[in-house]
């Protein structure tokens, strides 16, 4: 899985680019209201921060309420996108959604993203409601408190066990969507089901409706683990799909707790066989049951197989 075109919609708004190529004539008025910029680099010699001062010089940025943050760099690079926001905090009053990495594969594949501490980004915008994130390299995260959080996204292929600890560690009374995409341990994907006991918990996220644990290679550890967790209970749609799910964690979510109250059960991209998918959708007739980019499993010798599974998003 690669992402070759860049976000035409973040936060139920339009995203509309902000690039090296944008010209603005004086006096000239840009759209700084419903709508979500997107301030993309490229391989030029304008450097971000320089690109990103025009962007604050043509648009009032007292209205952007969404920002999406594209290519920063190569070299040298870590984090800029977010150090060069940080920076403008008291620019964007208003803002209340941000997208860090927005970048295309031919630009940077995703596991290669330079990032830095995402802390930093938190603490600026203390009324910041949706942060979503693509890529892993040199992620880090410290433990926060937001009262207005809702939503929160990783997309990567080795979410650092850091920040996933970083996460569950986290006090998110306002979260109603989270998001976190595990990785492989090639790309710096460490974390275990053990890191996500907190999760599991709930005491700290009151609020979770959505709950996406997903693209991981121990994603039967979490379907046991989920069988008996108490956030399952206050859930509505739970995605645990783009890893390495197997027959195994399939009979753990049947064999646990209830999931009949959930809207939908998104397992889309797995290795669980069609006996045990029928099993499923037997077992939950009134679920929206997503059982597409199902993997071609063996009938016998599992072990064998194990060897030839893998996750949808790595490099």
């Amino acid at each position: 899985m690669t992402f070759n075109e860049y976000l035409d919609e973040f936060a139920g708004l339009p995203v509309v680019g902000f690039t090296p190529e944008t010209e603005v004539d004086e006096g000239e008025a840009l759209p700084d209201d419903r709508v979500a910029w997107a301030v993309r680099g490229d391989w030029g010699d304008e450097s971000y921060p320089d690109l990103f001062t025009r962007f604050m010089d043509a648009v009032d940025t007292t209205r952007v309420e969404a920002l999406v943050l594209g290519f920063w760099g190569w070299d040298d690079a870590d984090g800029l996108g977010v150090k060069t926001l940080v920076e403008a905090a008291d620019r964007f009053p208003a803002l209340r959604s941000v997208f860090v990495g927005d970048i295309l594969d031919e630009e940077y594949h995703l596991s290669w993203i330079p990032h830095g501490d995402l802390t930093p980004l938190v603490e600026a915008f203390p009324s910041l409601e949706r942060l979503e994130v693509r890529g892993c390299a040199g992620l880090n995260l410290s433990p926060f408190k937001s009262d207005t959080l809702k939503a929160l996204r990783f997309e990567s292929g080795g979410l650092p066990a850091e920040v996933v600890r970083a996460v569950a560690a986290s006090d998110l009374p306002a979260l109603e969507e989270l998001d976190l995409w595990f990785g492989v341990q090639i790309y710096g994907g460490h974390a275990e089901v053990d890191d996500l006991g907190p999760i599991f918990e709930g005491v700290r996220l009151p609020s979770v409706r959505h709950l996406g644990l997903r693209n991981g290679e121990f994603q039967d550890d979490i379907a046991a683990a989920l069988a008996s967790a108490p956030i399952v209970a206050r859930l509505e749609t739970l995605a645990l799909g783009l890893g390495m799910l197997s027959d195994q964690g399939a009979e753990s979510l049947l064999a646990g707790q209830p999931l009949t109250h959930l809207k939908r059960l998104d397992l889309n991209y797995h290795y669980v066989s069609e006996p045990m998918m029928e099993r499923l959708r037997k077992a939950l007739p009134g679920v929206e049951l997503d059982l597409g980019g199902a993997r071609a499993v063996p009938a016998e010798g599992w072990e064998e197989w194990e060897g030839f599974m893998y996750v949808a998003v790595t490099e």
